[in-house]
């Protein structure tokens, strides 16, 4: 639709309205012009300040400070991706705190440093305003065997040691 009234638009207004002079229709069809011109760039760029502010948000939250820091903390990872682990700009995840102090979250998190490149992927809950991590494990890139830090759960994990 945006294309046949761009095309046939103007025509279409010149035919359906009594204009003065051609001069008045030229005018008023430049104000429209330059009105949906900003309506576009206001609304493209309310798009990508919402898509570009979700991970300052994820990564803002306790849930993925405690995270992090669990994975920092981790001789095996630091072994395997080095001792200056990074996070990268783009998280995966969401994040849900409800009113009563309940809540999840769960995360898709890419490192990188020295050695290497991994995913760190993490499912906490929230109780009473706490949050506790159920299960932290990341994956290096290259590495059939994941590193579990955490499985409260006890969920089956691909690949991962026996016993874990």
């Amino acid at each position: 639709m945006i294309i046949v009234l761009g095309s046939r638009g103007s025509r279409w207004a010149w035919r359906n309205r009594a204009w003065r002079d051609a001069e008045q229709f030229r005018k008023t069809q430049r104000n429209w012009a330059i009105a949906g011109l900003v309506v576009w760039v206001v609304g493209i760029g309310g798009c990508a300040a919402t898509v570009g502010s979700v991970p300052y948000i994820l990564k803002g939250s306790d849930a993925y400070h405690m995270t992090m820091d669990a994975v920092r903390a981790d001789d095996r990872v630091k072994a395997a991706i080095g001792d200056d682990l990074a996070d990268n700009f783009w998280v995966g995840g969401h994040i849900n705190v409800n009113v009563n102090g309940s809540g999840d979250a769960q995360f898709s998190i890419p490192i990188h440093g020295s050695k290497g490149k991994g995913t760190v992927f993490s499912n906490a809950v929230r109780t009473a305003g706490k949050w506790s991590t159920r299960l932290l494990v990341v994956r290096v890139d290259g590495v059939d065997a994941p590193i579990v830090l955490i499985n409260e759960d006890h969920v089956p994990v691909p690949n991962a040691a026996i016993g874990i």
